[in-house]
């Protein structure tokens, strides 16, 4: 009640931050809907279990703190603060984010989820085109759904201590995406389209089971790689005998294809177009590391093993040397001398 009477008293300015931290509470005082030029309000530390609806009076509100309280989903009445900025609901019990509250807040930049028991992050996450932080440590996320990679806008993504088994092939959509922190998760694989992450200055994925890192490594303005707890391929040479490969009619077609489009005046340029599968079907292919010849499957996967801050001119790594996937087309381009790369064996 003092409380309340202090609320009240306050009715009579125009408040625009309330800080509520620490004080015990089990319920939202009710005098706050009446708060209706509030833009900040804080309530973390406390013993809240529900948000009541009607706080959906405060729709000039742009931060909105509520962690380390005992909500478990997001209370539906925050859908109404269409100007909410930052969001935090880190250290409650959550397991699952209600799907229309993330359709209206449409200028979310930060939402914070910290310490909680997701499992999953609805496909409507992608109406958060503001959102520009999403972190998501400790929780038991098992994927990301693609529809994440939408968010051009996200520039930071916090993700350790997760139970995620891979990442969206997608991922090189994230055009602004500046760092990428997921340390210990199940990861086995990261996939090629981060190579496209052209922005991407910290990438953290320390405690995964990484074996090897994509192709386009070198592509990426990495200052900052944390890889350390990985089981990353080491260089232990062995002798081995390659025979020479027999390639299917597909993948014979397949380069003759390939290697007529780029000639002038060819008549299989010209007819292609009339083909939209074939195309699609070749966009699929790779490019020889020693080569540069286009081939449609992958005949032989090798590793490079190149230096962190000599060849990725990476700042601050705590690998001096990491393994870098490169595919070649053939044996014979493996057997030419002075490429340096190693085929992958593994016990």
């Amino acid at each position: 009640m003092r409380q309340e009477a202090q609320l009240i008293r306050l009715l009579h300015g125009n408040v625009k931050n309330l800080n509520l931290n620490g004080k015990k509470l089990q319920n939202v005082p009710r005098p706050i809907c009446q708060m209706h030029t509030l833009v900040l309000l804080e309530m973390k530390n406390n013993r809240l279990s529900h948000f009541p609806d009607f706080l959906s009076t405060l729709t000039n509100l742009e931060f909105l703190n509520l962690g380390n309280n005992k909500l478990e989903e997001i209370p539906s009445v925050i859908q109404y603060m269409e100007k909410l900025l930052k969001l935090h609901l880190f250290r409650n019990t959550i397991v699952r984010l209600t799907p229309i509250v993330l359709t209206k807040l449409k200028s979310l930049t930060l939402l914070n989820l910290n310490n909680n028991s997701l499992t999953a992050l609805p496909i409507e996450i992608a109406n958060l085109q503001s959102l520009q932080v999403l972190s998501v440590d400790w929780n038991k996320l098992q994927y990301f759904p693609a529809e994440l990679c939408s968010l051009t806008e996200l520039l930071e993504i916090h993700a350790s201590h997760n139970q995620l088994q891979a990442l969206p092939l997608e991922i090189g959509l994230l055009s602004s995406l500046n760092k990428l922190l997921l340390a210990q998760n199940n990861i086995k694989e990261l996939p090629e389209g981060l190579g496209r992450l052209r922005q991407l200055h910290v990438l953290d994925v320390a405690g995964n089971e990484l074996r090897i890192f994509p192709t386009e490594t070198h592509n990426i303005p990495l200052r900052e790689l944390y890889c350390e707890a990985n089981p990353l391929l080491e260089k232990f040479p062995v002798h081995s005998v390659q025979e020479e490969e027999i390639l299917s009619l597909k993948e014979l077609s397949a380069r003759l294809v390939m290697k007529e489009v780029k000639t002038k005046g060819s008549v299989i340029r010209q007819m292609i177009r009339y083909f939209p599968g074939v195309r699609e079907m070749l966009s699929q292919a790779s490019r020889c590391a020693v080569c540069s010849e286009a081939f449609l499957n992958t005949w032989l996967e090798c590793v490079k093993f190149v230096k962190a801050g000599k060849d990725l001119k990476i700042g601050k790594c705590n690998n001096a040397v990491i393994p870098v996937r490169a595919l070649l087309c053939s044996y014979k381009c493996f057997n030419s001398e002075g490429h340096g790369f190693f085929g992958v064996a593994f016990p």
